[in-house]
């Protein structure tokens, strides 16, 4: 269930009466918990993708076992996707699950990240190839963790926050864009693009359906960070969904979806904001990380989400072997 709150310290009203809170913050801010409740036990983390992986989440098990946290025990995850993903399957697979709330740091956690109960780590550069459904009983959506966001999480963030307004309400799309270009104040967008995040999990939870479309611009942005990773690149996941989301609007202009001129709308909108548009590596260089994507569907095939215009998505299922369109 999402909250918004005014302070970090209203989370402290949720907290209220449970025996056993632990907590797992990125290291980076540390501010947060401070300002929260410093004498709660807590475990700080190095969040990055390098070490969101099994053996972390197993480091997390391993200390709520020396904390001796019982199956009633309530976990706080403060930071940004990287922690409350980890924080997440870590609860989800201690002492077959514990409860767990997100207090997340970033935009990106803010509007999708941390919403909707998808858990997991990479796996060999992988993204989420190991995971589980694990809802949060409440992420906090609080401005003020904001204030010390970098600029780059700040507009990675973005991505996903036009993103979720390009699945449901081309108008929103338009209004949020118009207010980032003019630097103004995001908290509405922000509580809007997580409330319709939040009604389509509660819609399709497991992801068997409409669900699904959440994906838009991922499998692209998943197998461009695993090349990446690769590499020894930095491609931030946001900045990875917005190159992400112009070659999936090429893919649905080469089928004759969408209408001529989608993807170079979405181009201009996308780097108005500083965000990147086009992606460093070819095609080619992407498909076999796609054949490899959690949403493979088997025969060689993966579920796409194709964009149609801003306020609507399609599916297809493709194998990426098959993909051929231009790039530019």
């Amino acid at each position: 269930m999402v909250k918004e709150l005014n302070s970090v310290a209203d989370v402290l009203v949720f907290l209220k009466g449970e025996p056993e809170v632990f907590v797992v913050c990125d290291k980076n801010v540390e501010w947060v918990f401070q300002a929260l409740n410093p004498d709660l036990p807590h475990l700080f983390l190095e969040a990055t993708e390098g070490n969101k992986t099994l053996e972390t989440a197993e480091s997390i098990g391993r200390w709520l076992l020396q904390q001796k946290a019982s199956r009633g025990a309530l976990l706080l995850a403060i930071g940004g996707g990287i922690t409350t993903d980890i924080a997440g399957f870590a609860a989800g697979i201690y002492k077959r699950g514990i409860r767990y709330v997100n207090l997340p740091t970033t935009v990106l956690a803010q509007v999708d990240a941390a919403i909707g109960g998808k858990t997991g780590v990479n796996l060999d550069g992988y993204k989420n190839i190991l995971g589980l459904f694990h809802q949060p009983e409440y992420t906090f959506i609080c401005p003020e963790v904001l204030k010390t966001l970098p600029e780059r999480e700040y507009k990675a963030g973005l991505a996903e926050l036009l993103k979720t307004l390009l699945l449901e309400n081309g108008n929103a799309y338009e209004a949020a864009l118009s207010d980032i270009q003019a630097q103004k104040s995001l908290g509405r967008w922000i509580v809007l693009a997580a409330s319709v995040k939040e009604a389509i999990v509660a819609e399709d939870p497991y992801e068997h359906g409409v669900r699904a479309k959440l994906n838009l611009g991922h499998t692209f942005a998943h197998a461009i960070e695993h090349e990446a990773h690769k590499r020894g690149e930095d491609i931030h996941h946001g900045e990875a969904v917005a190159m992400g989301i112009i070659l999936a609007a090429r893919l649905s202009e080469a089928r004759g979806i969408a209408e001529s001129g989608l993807a170079k709308k979405l181009a201009a909108d996308f780097a108005s904001i500083g965000l990147p548009t086009t992606s460093p590596y070819a095609l080619e260089e992407l498909k076999e990380a796609m054949a490899k994507d959690k949403k493979a569907l088997g025969g060689g095939k993966v579920k796409f989400v194709i964009p149609v215009k801003p306020g609507e998505v399609v599916f297809a299922e493709l194998n990426p072997n098959d993909l051929h369109f231009p790039t530019e």
